[in-house]
């Protein structure tokens, strides 16, 4: 066997020698391999681990920091409301939000991401009056707080961070956000409408994910108690503080009433008595103890900020958490249930309606439910699928975030150590002071 190969151009052809007419080639060999190789020539799922999520705790907290800071109270027509300053680090704007318009966007937020951990926002109650008692101060503070978790953990997302609805939130400063974001919601619609491998999620989850997501799930509802019960002892941890502030600056004021105490000596006090020395000292001491009060209190204000505020961030994801997998159970699996129920039903009207005769019309009917409903079940199954694809990544980022607990432990020993160094201090420079209220330097190694 040989092939000719001939150059077509006329040049070639006026000087081509017979001789060179034709060539003979060898053909190649075919290597076959071994027919289990073929196996290795299936289609193949892209190569992309589009399961895992390689993210860390690092990685994400520099996603951005976003402020969210109580502006002055502003009156409305009728009744007073509460606005906050919105500041992100990441867009380097400010905007104004209310309430309302965090409400309208954990709303959308949730009809975008059904099948990811959207963190709850915290309550809502109607005030009577704005800033007006120490309840309602607690409450806005607390509130303040709380929609500051919540954006910041948004914000932070590996799918929410770069969303279209977060950047509107964060940014868009026009007159009704509200509008804003519903619309925008409405125009890109969910993300099973729109992720590029919702449809093919069956393909990549393992064959265990079932087995996976059960032991996973009791792991983190184990850590979740736990870390309430954390939290719980580190807010008494505040609250001793606080009280420590309050009852040193209470024994400074007491101490002053004693020094300020000018009424003269009865006759029956010896004239050996010292009172009237000590009393006249006792009085500047007041100030070292308000001293304290200041310290005891900034100790108190370092482990909200810093341990109590960490540990309720990390509880309103493990929350949200234990939230999306009830809507996993009660909401795709429910419905998928509702769903093959209407179909068996259907199915067997149909075949009643063979076995007895009825009208054609209502026979092409009850065929054009059925393909219908086979075809809801179809999309059921397939988002089914996809909220399990998307419950594995979840599952995933809250353990991205339990490095969390070391910047929890390295914030509240740092509290701690500069806390009591600073009460040290101070009491180190009231140490020497007392030595007039006693007879002799060495009055204070004197036992009662």
């Amino acid at each position: 066997l040989c092939w000719l190969e001939l150059d077509p151009s006329p040049i070639f052809c006026d000087y081509l020698r017979p001789s060179l007419l034709f060539q003979v080639w060898p053909l190649p060999k075919p290597q076959l391999g071994e027919p289990r190789d073929l196996s290795t020539l299936r289609m193949q799922p892209a190569q992309d681990d589009v399961l895992t999520l390689s993210q860390t705790l690092d990685g994400l907290l520099a996603k951005d920091t976003v402020q969210v800071e109580l502006i002055p109270e502003k009156k409305g027509l009728f009744l007073k409301h509460v606005e906050y300053q919105v500041t992100s680090q990441r867009y380097k704007i400010s905007v104004y939000r209310r309430y309302s318009d965090f409400d309208v966007f954990h709303e959308v937020l949730l009809q975008r991401f059904a099948y990811r951990v959207v963190p709850a926002l915290p309550p809502k109650r109607m005030l009577k009056g704005v800033l007006t008692s120490l309840s309602e101060r607690e409450f806005i503070e607390g509130r303040r707080r709380g929609l500051g978790r919540f954006i910041n953990l948004v914000a932070r997302h590996p799918f929410f961070s770069e969303d279209e609805l977060v950047k509107t939130f964060l940014t868009f400063s026009g007159s009704d956000v509200q509008s804003r974001l519903r619309d925008t919601c409405k125009k890109m619609g969910d993300e099973f409408m729109i992720n590029r491998i919702a449809t093919q999620a069956k393909e990549y989850l393992p064959a265990d994910i079932q087995a996976q997501f059960s032991t996973s799930r009791e792991m983190i509802r184990n850590i979740h108690n736990s870390f309430q019960r954390l939290r719980d002892r580190a807010e008494k941890m505040v609250e001793r503080s606080k009280d420590n502030a309050s009852d040193l600056l209470m024994f400074g004021k007491e101490l002053s009433t004693l020094g300020s105490d000018a009424s003269p000596l009865p006759s029956l006090a010896s004239s050996q008595s010292t009172w009237g020395t000590l009393r006249q000292s006792l009085k500047s001491l007041s100030v070292e103890f308000a001293v304290l009060s200041d310290k005891a209190a900034q100790q108190g204000r370092r482990e909200e900020d810093d341990v109590v505020e960490k540990l309720n961030l990390f509880l309103d994801l493990l929350q949200s958490y234990r939230d999306l997998c009830e809507r996993h159970e009660k909401g795709v699996l429910h419905e998928h249930q509702k769903a093959l129920h209407k179909y068996s039903v259907m199915k067997r009207q149909m075949m009643s309606a063979t076995v007895q005769p009825k009208e054609q019309a209502s026979v092409e009917q009850l065929e054009s439910r059925i393909v219908q409903q086979e075809n809801a079940i179809q999309t059921m199954e397939l988002r089914n699928y996809f909220s399990l694809f998307c419950l594995h990544q979840e599952t995933q980022l809250i353990f991205t975030y339990l490095p969390i607990t070391s910047h929890i432990l390295g914030s509240f020993v740092n509290s701690q150590v500069q806390g009591h160094r600073e009460m040290g201090e101070v009491w180190s420079e009231l140490q020497p002071k007392l030595g007039c209220l006693f007879s002799g330097n060495n009055g204070l190694k004197h036992s009662v």
